[in-house]
């Protein structure tokens, strides 16, 4: 079975242990992105949640799993943090499951 993880800074991603997701913390963009490597190639996750402020930096890393159906690489706002990329990829993800834009 397949378990979902959350790759952030502490602060943001704790409370998501609540709902039995496993977080792996991150304190900068370098970690970051060798945890989700490390996430990604281990098979165990279905979807991995990715903090905003990492998921722009982390692009490229994204973009290697993409096609994939699992892991599933979503990012998410967080306080202060809030771009638009995470919204952007979710629009982007619609539209190539659809065909069409629904937000």
């Amino acid at each position: 079975m397949y378990g979902i993880s959350v790759i952030g800074r502490k602060e943001d991603i704790m409370g998501f242990s609540a709902l039995g997701f496993e977080v792996f913390p991150a304190s900068g963009a370098d970690e970051a992105s060798e945890l989700l490597e490390k996430l990604a190639r281990s098979s165990k996750y279905a979807v991995i949640f990715l903090c905003e402020d990492f998921a722009e930096p982390l692009s490229g890393v994204i973009s290697k799993y993409k096609d994939d159906l699992i892991p599933a690489i979503l990012p998410f706002p967080t306080p202060g943090a809030d771009r638009g990329y995470g919204m952007k990829a979710v629009t982007d993800s619609v539209i190539r499951a659809i065909g069409s834009d629904v937000i």
